[in-house]
Parts: structure tokens; sequence; C-alpha cells
């Protein structure tokens, strides 16, 4: 079973920036597509940025020119920066992983990302 361990969450006032990182244990991020949800109350759990195996990146519209996804495939590690925080990005972020053979999904246990003044 894959390990999925968040960090980076926080406040942060409008304007400011935090960068999300998930560890996962294993050597085995190479053969996983990575991604970044986020679920606000009342809200469904939505994309916000993934990242394939190849390195291509898609984002939501509506964090697209703001965040930036990453990988570290020696560190086993998924990056989410965020810059330009505003209010409607306030929610518990998820990271993901999805195996490219067996389509299994793992989750992390959510960081909580607040952005008031």
């Amino acid at each position: 079973q894959v390990q999925l361990v968040e960090s980076g969450g926080g406040l942060v006032q409008p304007g400011g920036s935090l960068r999300l990182s998930c560890a996962a244990s294993g050597s085995i991020f190479s053969n996983y597509r990575m991604g970044w949800y986020r679920q606000a109350p009342g809200k469904q759990r939505e994309l916000v940025a993934i990242i394939t195996s190849g390195l291509t990146t898609s984002y939501a519209d509506s964090v697209k020119g703001r965040f930036t996804i990453s990988r570290d495939n020696a560190k086993n590690t998924v990056y989410l920066q965020m810059n330009s925080l505003s209010p409607e990005d306030t929610a518990v972020y998820y990271c993901n992983v999805r195996h490219i053979v067996t389509n299994v999904n793992y989750w992390g246990q959510g960081t909580q990302v607040t952005v008031s003044s």
C-alpha cells in the first residue's frame, strides 16, 4: 500500500503563497500520474492540477497561471506551488497518485489551506 504524507498547508493572506508537498513511500512515482485536488466546504472535490509520468501538466482554469505542479521522482514527492492566493482557494487540498497500469488511486490525508486576512 502506498502511503502519502502531505505538508505545507496553513493560513495565508490574500495574495500570498504556499507550497504544498506530498511524499510517498517507496520508489514508485515513475509509474504514477500525480495530482492535487481540493474540497471546499459544501462542495465536491475538484481537480486542481495533474502531472503525468512524462511531466505533462494540466490545471483547472481557476488556478491556471497561479499554481504550478511539479514532481521529483527521486524523492517520491509531488509539489504544488500556489501563488496569488485568494479566499476562493480556501479548501482542504489532497494529493493523489494513480498507478498508470492498475489505475489504483491513493490519497493523502489532506492539508488545510485557508486564505483570509
